[in-house]
Formats: C-alpha cells, structure tokens, sequence
C-alpha cells in the first residue's frame, strides 16, 4: 500500500505517518511536509522520485502529473483501467491525506496582502482531494487531522477500513473543497465591492450543536460566518449560565442589533425578538430604570443588552428579576459575582459591543449609529419553500440632513431628540411597528400588527405611564389619518414616520389640525 501525504497543518502528522508505516505503507510526500517526516525518521519518497518530473514555478506545480492522478483515479474492478496502469508503470496510490493553503487564515490577517492571498490559493491539494474523494471506495481520502486517530485504529482492529467510513471521508473531503473555493471567491469579490453572484455560495463554521430549536422536537445548530462582522454574537465569551438555546441565541442577537444604534448609556429589554423596553441615560442604571419601566412584565424571562461594562449597582437591580441572558462588554468583578449567584442566567461578554473611547454623555442625543459595523456586503436571509430570499441589511436608521418637518408645528429641541431615538428603536420592531418614546426612552411598544391603527392603540394602550407629551414613531407611513387622530388622543405631540404615502398630505393636515409637529425620514423600516 502506499500513501501520498502533503500538509501544510503538521499537527499530528508525523505520528500518522508512522503509523501507517507500521501497518507496510509506503510514504511519498512534497515540499515542507517531506522535510518534516524526514527529519522525524519516517521513510519517505519525494513526489519527483515518482513522477520523474522536479517540483517546478516555486513549488506550483508538483503533483499535477498523470503517475500521481492515474494512481489515485485506476479504479481497482476495471480490467481496462488496471491494464493501462500497468503499460504507464503507475503505482497506484491508497491513501491521501492532504490539508490545503492557509488561505481562511492569511486573508484575516489585516494586513495580507492580495498577492499573499492569491499564493495561498492551494492548486494541486484539493485536485488531488477531490481525485482520492472521486474513487473513494479504492482510495481512503484524509483531509482532517482529526480523523487521523480513526483511521490507524480501523487498521490496527480491522486490517483496513471500512467503505462506509471510505463514504464519510470522501464526503467531508467535498464540503471542505467546496467551503475552500467558497472563501476565495468571497475573498475576492469582497476586495472589489462586489454584490452577490448569479449563483451565490455561503460557508459557514459550525460553533455548536443546540438542544433543540424554537421548540423541542426540532433539532438545530449554531453556525458563524467564516469572515465575521466586528460587533457579533459568534464573537462573545459566556461567562456563566448553561448553554444557549435557538430561541436565546436569535433573541440576544435582537438585541445585539438594537444596542448597536447607540453612543450613549443604553439598555435594552427584548422578548421574543421584539424590544420590550429601551432606554439611553447618564448612567446604565438610569438606562436601565427606563427600560423597565416600559414594560415590567415582559422583561420577566427576557433578554438584556448593555453598550457600557455592567456595574455594581445595574447588576444589584438586574439580580432583582429573572432574566435569560444579559450581553455586555464587560462586567466589573463584583457586579459579575452579584449575576453569578443567579443559576439560570446566562452571562455574555463581548467586548467589541463598546470602544471605550470616552465618547461624550453629556450631549442632549447622538444623532448617528456608534457602530459601523457591518460590511458592505451584510445580507439577510430568509428561506421560502423551494428557495431563499436575499436581500442587504437595513444598515440605515435615518440621514441626519434628510429629515424634513412637514407640519407647520415644528418639534422642540426634546422632541426631535426623543423622535430620533423611537425612529432607531422602531426599526428593530416587528412590523406593523409604532413605538412611543418620552425623554429618550420607551413607554409603549406596538409590535406585529396586521394595520397600523391596531400597532398605534397597542403603543398608546400598553404604556403603563402618561403618554401626554409624549412622541411617537412608525417604522412605515401612515396610510390613513386615523393614525394621527389616535395619536392626539392619547397626548402626542409629535410623530416621525418615512412619508410615502398617496395620503401624506391628509396626514399631514391631521397633524396641523391637532397641533402635533410631523417629520419625515424617507426611509422605511419593514422588518418581517
């Protein structure tokens, strides 16, 4: 028997390759991989011993020759193809065990260069991969350090292995070629600014099994993209809780999303994928105060999202209630021993969530997003029967110089401070959406409703305080002026909305008739 090996991961490959040799099999190798068995005093050929030819162009071209290819492509039940074998002089190949250019790796490098990409874009090793894979059943295929310990121990108790292990190799060796050229391309079309192909491809590394999905009898798994955005849940530490469930990784993502459209001190409370309570303030206690206040009984079981380390005395009020899962940059020793008494919480951290650059509190709002987080190309994603719907992420909230006032009424200084942060919030409800914000921060939520009328009463209605003075924004237009009627009934003063409708200017008449300031953002905030 004989077996190719060429590897640019060595992890474990000296004891594989001696390991075979135990068992009578004959060692070729290339390059680095060459030198390290050698030097480790395993007994190996060079690939140029074999083919005859010298490893050409630094190292381009070694096993790219018909004495290797036709070694590992004869299949061993035909008479024809074992023939010609023979008048070649080809020695078949059995095994090949091959683990490609650190490519992944050196275009995350900050500074890689796309010269230094393009000299790590592995030619000759997924060619001969997917050779070995094509005729699995003759040839045992490794790609995977991993299954190195399988494979010597199928050999010691088996005296070879199994095809059906043979299937689940060459399998594995397909997905990870695929996955390869996957990274290339999007390597390269993200270089350029490119949008997505004709015919897009996705990689993705799996991070965990899940318990179960949004309910107990669907399996699931957690995945990460294999170039990750700066400010992502695949990116947090947990400190303490037990593992995270579909619904709690989904939720805490929602959340996550929300958290980034702040500078300021910001909490946020969400449920089931919907913001139950958001608030800004001078301090994370503050911000938290407010959010609670929003709805006390639906941050219950909830998740929480912070964008400033969590101190002792947010944490001492948090420890109050029962929460799932609580994200934050980090956390001061004491405020993390307080949550850590608390069995069932789960505590994240992720520390790209806040710059710690000292950014300025005092001012009456940030008008703009403290995050620019996401790439160019951040797409989201949704399966339909049969197929996939693609779109870009809704990486605006508003254009600080395209706001316009469209009633006579123009918002005080408070009020536009107050309509920029519900227009941010409401962005991340669930649509139909109304949110009804007083003094940066929430105090009634309308989310998932089949008309606006039924989002703007649920708003107005589930506000446990005053809604008198308060401010109102809708992630879509108002396609009726009863919205506005509502809106003076229950004490609004002031509405921000996208405009767009045909019957803008009937709203718009509403609201001088009612005395309430109206402002237009031009961008809507659908969210299914």
């Amino acid at each position: 028997m004989r077996a190719l090996i060429s590897v640019s991961n060595k992890e474990g490959i000296v004891e594989f390759a001696k390991g075979l040799v135990a068992h009578g099999v004959e060692i070729i190798s290339t390059g680095g991989t060459l030198k390290t068995l050698e030097d480790n005093g395993v007994p190996v050929r060079g690939v140029s011993d074999v083919t005859g030819f010298p490893e050409c162009l630094d190292g381009r071209v070694k096993t790219l020759h018909p004495k290797i290819h036709g070694g590992l492509l004869a299949r061993r039940d035909n008479p024809d193809h074992m023939k010609k074998i023979k008048e070649l002089e080809i020695d078949l190949i059995d095994f090949v065990v091959v683990n490609l250019y650190p490519f992944k790796e050196t275009v995350q490098n900050p500074d890689a260069t796309l010269e230094m990409a393009i000299e790590n874009i592995d030619i000759g090793g997924p060619t001969m991969l997917r050779s070995a894979a094509k005729n699995y059943r003759d040839v045992i295929v490794v790609c995977d350090p991993h299954d190195y310990g399988m494979i010597l121990s199928s050999l010691k108790e088996l005296g070879g292995v199994s095809e059906e292990e043979k299937y689940q190799l060459a399998l594995k060796v397909f997905e990870h070629t695929a996955a390869y050229d996957t990274w290339i391309s999007d390597y390269l079309r993200r270089r350029i600014g490119k949008g997505l192909p004709d015919n897009p491809t996705f990689t993705y590394e799996k991070i965990q099994d899940l318990r179960y999905g949004e309910n107990p009898h669907q399996k699931a798994w957690y995945y990460k993209k294999t170039y990750e955005e700066n400010v992502a849940l695949t990116r947090a530490v947990q400190l303490h809780g037990k593992e995270l469930s579909f619904n709690n990784i989904n939720d805490a993502n929602a959340a996550l999303e929300i958290i980034k459209e702040f500078k300021k001190p910001t909490l946020v409370a969400l449920k089931h994928a919907n913001p139950c309570g958001v608030a800004t303030g001078k301090t994370l206690l503050d911000a938290y105060k407010g959010a609670y206040q929003c709805d006390p009984v639906s941050i219950f079981g909830g998740i929480i999202a912070v964008n400033r380390p969590l101190d002792v005395a947010t944490a001492g009020e948090i420890s109050k209630i029962f929460v799932e899962i609580l994200v934050a940059p980090d956390y001061e020793e004491e405020a993390l021993e307080i949550l850590s008494a608390k069995k069932n919480i789960r505590l994240l951290k992720l520390d790209n969530l806040w710059s710690g650059d000292g950014l300025d509190t005092s001012a009456s709002f940030d008008s703009g997003a403290s995050f620019d987080s996401r790439p160019v190309d951040s797409y989201d994603m949704k399966n339909v029967s049969g197929g996939l719907l693609i779109q870009e992420g809704d990486n605006q909230t508003y254009n600080e110089e395209e706001l316009r006032v469209v009633t006579k009424k123009s918002p005080t200084i408070e009020e536009m401070d107050s309509l920029k942060f519900a227009m941010k919030v409401v962005k991340h409800v669930k649509s139909n959406g109304i949110v009804v914000a007083k003094d940066s921060r929430t105090i009634g939520l309308g989310p998932g409703q089949v008309n606006r009328i039924w989002a703007v009463d649920h708003a107005i209605n589930q506000a446990l305080e005053s809604t008198q003075g308060a401010v109102l924004a809708s992630d879509a237009f108002f396609p009726f002026e009863d919205c506005v009627e509502r809106a003076a009934l229950g004490g609004i003063t002031a509405i921000i909305q996208p405009g767009g409708s045909m019957n803008d200017e009937a709203s718009i008449k509403k609201a001088d008739e009612l005395g309430i300031a109206m402002v237009f953002t031009g961008i809507r905030h659908f969210k299914h």
